[in-house]
């Protein structure tokens, strides 16, 4: 609330100077000794008033000296405000944090409105891969971001089971199929080699035995591309399932086409005058939306590109009442945002629908050298794989701590570290000693400081650098969950997060070389010892729902090795 009524404060007296509707803006600084907030709006009003910048910051610092909860305003360098706030404003937050507990960061901005976030929707000819498991992170962080600030959240797997690639996968199997029946069948060009079609195709002689020995017919090869495809979904579903990644739903592009849904779109497009043929095939003019050429739907054989079924699956979605969508998606996807974007303006849904998060590839490294461990996939690393290397939280936190449009090198070095060096333990460690503080309290007969009706603390206590800074910290969590929820960046958070844990660290150890809490906290003075343990609890809270957020445990109990 200090901040809001700062902001105020500051867009008065920039009235009062003849700048009314100025833009304030209010940072946390840095370096602690600047204070608790600061403002360059002397800065921004110094060309607009024609006046020098540090002038202005002095004048302004006039007409807010006296404003209730701030301690005081000095005017640093060029012209800006810093504001240190009483310790009362300052110790507001824990009365908060307390309160809401698992709730604080909470918002509703959504206001309870249906979004779709359709991530991962990987074809189902193999294993789920690093690509993958760095869409499922992202996909699943930015839906619980969004639950968190009140919206409605569906999220949605598109499997890619139609086209050429499930009738290569069914080949691939029929071939794998025969030479375990001793003949010598190659798996076709262009056709998936790994252990995993092995395994299917195994699957498959165990089901139905000899049946399809000497039978390759189109309905034999229909059966076996349903058996595969059904399979491999089997997979990736359990993969994701031990990513910690659910689905409410997942929707089959068969099912665009058993339904009509491809034919309806195609023919609605026609009726809409944006469809015309050429050199035998049926084209739709993109280029008068936006895209850099027009687009083939129908190819000279009659069956459909890529394009067409998924402009019918994003009518689909608009259909279904979801008017705000976010596809994340690999980079690879690129050139298909403009063409999906143009097909569904021609059909007068607005411009800019569906909203896009494309990602960066994943890298694995050891070293300097790049590591490629996988035996079922045949030519890529698995997510499964990964996930056995170093673990499901550790995965999760890697593919989110570089911003999505960057490439992602993955440290297999720093991920199997249990120190914290590793960004993730580092978290985990924090969490895990204020839990420890509490604990302590509890042995001593203070359990009432952990619990909603524990007594109020007084702030004014915790003034020392170490205490403020934290607090600060504190505050900015709702903030940070904002600010990552609208950039669609969860690294957001995780930086948040590892700085957070790193104030955590310094307070906990300040004072204390011998690394002992009881010697920092847990004091026999009851007041500094009630707002030591409040302040503890209140950072154990922040990094827990932190680390709810990303879908990631927060330990109460940690030994290294562990």
């Amino acid at each position: 609330m200090t901040t809001e009524l700062i902001a105020a404060a500051l867009r008065e007296a920039a009235a009062g100077l003849g700048a009314p509707g100025a833009d304030v803006q209010l940072e946390r600084p840095k370096d602690p000794s600047h204070g608790d907030l600061a403002s360059n709006l002397a800065l921004t009003l110094a060309s607009r008033l024609r006046r020098a910048p540090r002038e202005i910051a002095v004048e302004l610092k006039e007409r807010l000296d006296g404003l209730v909860g701030i301690d005081r305003i000095e005017v640093a360098g060029p012209g800006f405000l810093n504001f240190f706030l009483e310790l009362r404003a300052v110790g507001e937050a824990l009365g908060r944090i307390l309160a809401e507990r698992g709730d604080y960061g909470r918002s509703r901005d959504g206001d309870g409105r249906r979004i779709m976030v359709e991530f991962v929707s990987a074809n189902p000819t193999g294993p789920l891969h690093l690509g993958h498991g760095r869409q499922a992170a992202l996909g699943d962080a930015l839906a619980s971001l969004l639950e968190w600030s009140g919206w409605n959240v569906h999220r949605e797997f598109y499997f890619n089971d139609a086209g050429r690639q499930t009738e290569l996968l069914a080949e691939s199997v029929l071939a794998r199929y025969r030479q375990l029946l001793g003949h010598e069948d190659p798996v076709p060009e262009g056709g998936y080699r790994g252990e995993y079609v092995a395994e299917i195709a195994r699957a498959l002689l165990e089901r139905d035995g000899l049946r399809y020995e000497d039978d390759a017919g189109g309905a034999a090869l229909e059966a076996i591309r349903r058996f595969a495809v059904e399979a491999m979904q089997d997979t990736q579903k359990m993969c994701l399932a031990a990513f910690g990644v659910r689905f409410d739903e997942y929707f089959a592009e068969t099912a665009l086409y058993s339904e009509g849904r491809v034919r309806a779109t195609l023919e609605a497009l026609g009726e809409a005058g944006v469809v015309y043929e050429r050199d035998g095939a049926t084209w739709l003019r993109t280029a008068a939306f936006g895209d850099q050429k027009d687009r083939v739907m129908l190819k000279s054989d009659g069956s459909a590109t890529y394009f067409l079924p998924d402009v019918a699956y994003h009518v689909g979605k608009w259909e279904r009442g979801f008017r705000d969508v976010i596809n994340v998606q690999g980079a690879d996807h690129h050139s298909t945002v403009d063409r999906v974007r143009a097909g569904l303006q021609a059909l007068g849904i607005p411009e800019g629908y569906p909203e896009y998060l494309l990602h960066q590839m994943v890298t694995v490294v050891r070293g300097d050298e790049e590591v490629r461990f996988s035996k079922r996939s045949g030519s890529y690393t698995t997510l499964a794989e990964l996930i056995d290397e170093v673990g499901v939280d550790v995965a999760r936190y890697f593919f989110l701590i570089r911003r999505p449009e960057a490439h992602l090198v993955f440290d297999l070095e720093l991920a199997l570290d249990e120190s914290d060096k590793n960004p993730v333990y580092k978290v985990k460690y924090a969490h895990a000693r204020l839990c420890r503080l509490s604990r302590i309290a509890c042995q001593r007969g203070w359990d009432g400081m952990d619990g909603p009706d524990a007594p109020e603390a007084d702030a004014s206590l915790l003034s020392a650098p170490p205490e403020r800074a934290l607090i600060r910290r504190l505050a900015d969590f709702p903030a940070t969950l904002g600010r990552a929820t609208k950039a669609r960046a969860p690294h957001i958070l995780c930086d948040y997060l590892e700085r957070t844990a790193g104030v955590v660290n310094s307070w906990y150890q300040a004072g204390h070389p011998s690394r002992d809490p009881e010697a920092s906290a847990i004091v026999e003075d009851e007041p500094t010892r009630r707002a030591r343990l409040t302040l503890a609890v209140a950072a154990r809270i922040v990094l827990g729902n932190g680390l709810q957020v990303l879908g990631i445990e927060a330990p109460e109990r940690m030994t290294r090795g562990s």
